[in-house]
């Protein structure tokens, strides 16, 4: 496992994952931490840098020029090592299974060397602290980078995770996670878990404005996203990725809930796209 060491960090930290391709989105957080004078190195990433929308290889860029801290996600590391699929784990057949071979194939065409060079870099888990608290960041979990825990998961399947992450880096106070595109905390015992939900990709609530988290001495916020929805399903149609999730941009509703557990659906099944 490689660690990446963030060191004690002060003031407001801004916490996010899944910029998903969405380079409109990942722009839009850049000026929102400027204007509030948070810099690029209190700027934690969750992983899935590349995903669903158009522009991939601008994102990766912009994750380099600027320094961001970042660790990988599984996008990032299914395309260092050339793997033909995501690794999201998607139920096979699955809608989001189907939909993942588009966006992926784009991701996959668009990346030089250089970047998959880059992506196969970084590192596995992140660890902080602030206000003196220690801070674990992963991307899904410490036992599987692409495990799904929700805000209705069984409080055992954090648990596990936490109990992997602690055999791994010692005692944490917190985790801060990504990969379900959900922003949410849990209390789990003595830690607290949090997941930083997604820039790229609305949250599943109707709604196009995205989520992240400011960590600050009282905790962690979440915030919503505006930015430049247009310019990113222009991103989208350019790339010829219009399978569906070009409307969750506009319409805030995914595609498919085939990946969400049953009592976390909207009402009726899923329609698939």
């Amino acid at each position: 496992m490689k660690l990446l060491d963030l060191g004690d960090l002060s003031g407001d930290v801004l916490l996010y994952g899944g910029a998903h391709s969405n380079a409109e989105a990942l722009s839009a957080l850049l000026a929102w931490a400027e204007a509030r004078g948070i810099a690029p190195a209190r700027m934690i990433s969750t992983g899935d840098l590349v995903a669903y929308c158009g522009a991939p290889a601008p994102v990766v860029d912009i994750f380099r020029q600027r320094g961001l801290p970042t660790i990988a996600g599984n996008c990032e590391r299914q395309l260092a090592k050339g793997a033909p699929d995501c690794g999201c784990g998607f139920e096979a057949g699955t809608t989001c299974d189907l939909l993942s071979a588009g966006w992926f194939g784009h991701a996959d065409k668009s990346l030089d060397a250089e970047a998959r060079a880059w992506m196969g870099d970084l590192a596995d888990m992140a660890v902080l602290t602030h206000a003196g608290r220690r801070y674990a960041v992963i991307h899904g979990g410490a036992t599987d980078i692409s495990r799904f825990l929700w805000p209705v998961s069984a409080p055992v399947e954090f648990e596990e995770e936490i109990a992997r992450i602690t055999d791994q880096i010692g005692a944490v106070d917190a985790v801060v996670a990504g990969h379900c595109g959900l922003a949410f905390q849990r209390q789990i015992g003595a830690v607290t878990w949090v997941n930083a939900g997604a820039i790229g990709m609305p949250p599943h609530d109707g709604r196009p404005q995205t989520r992240f988290g400011l960590l600050s001495e009282d905790g962690v916020v979440f915030h919503r996203l505006e930015y430049d929805v247009k310019g990113a399903v222009a991103d989208m149609e350019r790339a010829g990725l219009t399978q569906g999730y070009q409307r969750t941009l506009v319409t805030g509703i995914w595609p498919s809930e085939d990946v969400l557990p049953p009592a976390m659906r909207r009402t009726g099944a899923s329609r698939g796209i």
